[in-house]
């Protein structure tokens, strides 16, 4: 039986919109907790207005790593994966991504390189429909083999574990080791 492997593919990686909307949405949360603070506190407490300088800060904070998120292209060659963005003109070798959250049309993925550095990014189905399934079978995807012989040559192969075989004779009572 052949074995089969996820197709080579590239796709775009960005700015993510679901991440956008999902930090708006905590702000907002957070805003209206401030809000109501605010109207149920008593006059001339000052600790309202720390609430609102820290989520002013927090909004700024959040929009600018959202801003500044990585942008480029993730590529996996059947055996390797590897990131090229306008900092990475010529590629940067990466491990395998590791799927830390998978909600069918975003996915969270860890990517790490060799030397231990790593980055969080959603990659969404909006940015590439037409690749989103090859990029999902990528990612879940073991990398090919070079050749044929290092499937058997990884199997484990011990001569303490290989059967002795005898007569199949379904009367003979089969004798414990």
């Amino acid at each position: 039986m052949p074995l089969h492997s996820a197709p080579p593919v590239s796709y775009p990686m960005g700015r993510s919109r679901f991440l956008g909307a999902l930090l708006l949405l905590v702000w907002c949360m957070c805003a209206a907790t401030t809000a109501a603070w605010w109207l149920f506190s008593a006059g001339g407490d000052w600790r309202p207005w720390l609430g609102l300088s820290a989520l002013l800060g927090a909004g700024a904070v959040m929009a600018h790593g959202w801003q500044r998120s990585p942008i480029g292209q993730l590529r996996w060659d059947g055996r390797h994966w590897a990131w090229e963005s306008p900092v990475y003109q010529g590629g940067s070798t990466l491990e395998a991504p590791q799927v830390v959250l998978d909600l069918q049309s975003a996915v969270l993925i860890r990517l790490s390189n060799p030397a231990g550095a790593s980055w969080w990014l959603w990659a969404e189905r909006g940015l590439d429909l037409s690749r989103w399934l090859d990029l999902r079978r990528a990612i879940y995807a073991r990398p090919r083999p070079e050749h044929a012989t290092d499937i058997l040559a990884s199997a484990p192969v011990s001569t303490e574990d290989t059967a002795k075989v005898g007569s199949c004779d379904p009367a003979t009572p089969i004798s414990p080791r």
